[in-house]
């Protein structure tokens, strides 16, 4: 992969940064360098190395859900500052 002038102002642009002529430089050698990096480690032979799944051998243990301390409806709703017979009425925060 070439990284050129018309790449870095393209990522520039994407990134909504404002870069001097010496900052696009320096960015230019650092993604040259890291895709050099990346094609070294293209020529490592893996045919004999499995994916890795997970990191650890660690199962998740999950405990069962449980309805503790339930609060009754009409009480729950005594305090509400709006609400109808089942539900608390709240703004409308997101517009669609």
């Amino acid at each position: 992969m070439q990284i050129d002038k018309d790449l870095i102002l393209k990522l520039e642009k994407l990134s909504r940064l404002k870069l001097s002529d010496t900052e696009r430089t320096e960015i230019q050698k650092d993604l040259t360098n890291i895709i050099g990096m990346v094609e070294k480690l293209q020529e490592l032979d893996l045919t004999e190395v499995e994916p890795l799944v997970y990191v650890t051998d660690e199962v998740n243990v999950f405990r069962a859900d449980e309805v503790k301390h339930q609060v009754d409806r009409s009480k729950a709703l005594s305090n509400a500052p709006d609400k109808n017979e089942a539900y608390f009425k709240v703004s409308k925060v997101i517009d669609l």
